[in-house]
């Protein structure tokens, strides 16, 4: 007698535990982990012989385009049949596209099987070494009520600054939106003090920060920012994935 694999439409509170096993076996910043909370996913059970085994997730910022695949999760007991589960959430969601780190290996196995059209999007990094940059005639702190700060043109305003002559030439922080313990690290450079070294020296101090706080320092910039790439490398980060999307191969 064969298997009976159902996929069927669930809730975060039916999985939780699943999410929970999905994250401590990844051990990875899940940098999609807030659209649950943010009610940006539809979410997906997997069922053998009644015993729920797994899970998928859809997401969309709004309800009407949630066509991409963006996390997916098997029991080891049952991963010998993620194929087919996969292929089932496939036709359950009715999903266009696949999104995932490379560094979630399941999720990226089914991307280079189901889907086609690979592009990579945005680098991955995690923390790697500790670094002793001191560039001259410069100080890190704490940012305070009555700092002036230059506008910032893509990063929010950090928590941390370099001051310059008493002057705010670069701020830093990390967010914590993400699957504990981490941290998504950032830092903004003004303009006319760019290439002295600063960025890669506040995200040097922003990581001893983040550990105090109890979290693990993760970054990631677009594939394409060389700088930033440079920045966070310099700082003692390493790549560790990609974040990639494709579309699903159309059957027939």
């Amino acid at each position: 007698m064969g298997m009976k694999f159902k996929v069927k439409k669930s809730d975060l509170n039916q999985v939780q535990a699943l999410r929970l096993l999905f994250l401590h076996e990844a051990n990875l910043q899940f940098i999609r982990n807030a659209f649950h909370e943010r009610k940006w996913s539809d979410l997906y059970a997997f069922e053998m012989d009644g015993v729920r085994v797994g899970y998928g997730g859809i997401s969309g910022s709004e309800r009407s385009n949630r066509d991409t695949i963006f996390e997916f999760y098997v029991l080891p007991t049952y991963r010998k049949y993620s194929r087919e589960f996969f292929a089932e959430l496939i036709k359950k969601s009715a999903a266009k596209y696949i999104e995932c780190q490379t560094n979630d290996k399941l999720l990226h196995n089914m991307l280079l099987e189901f889907a086609t059209k690979i592009e990579t999007q945005a680098i991955l990094f995690s923390d790697h070494r500790t670094t002793d940059l001191k560039p001259e005639n410069v100080e890190v702190r704490l940012r305070t009520a009555t700092d002036k700060i230059f506008e910032h043109k893509v990063e929010p305003e950090g928590d941390y600054v370099i001051l310059e002559n008493d002057e705010i030439v670069a701020t830093g922080g990390f967010l914590t939106h993400y699957n504990f313990p981490y941290a998504d690290l950032y830092m903004e450079v003004k303009e006319d003090h760019r290439r002295k070294g600063y960025g890669s020296y506040i995200i040097q101090e922003v990581k001893k920060y983040c550990y105090l706080a109890g979290r693990v320092p993760a970054a990631r910039c677009n594939v394409d920012n060389i700088g930033s790439r440079s920045t966070l490398l310099k700082a003692g980060m390493m790549i560790c994935g990609y974040k990639v999307s494709a579309l699903i191969k159309v059957e027939g």
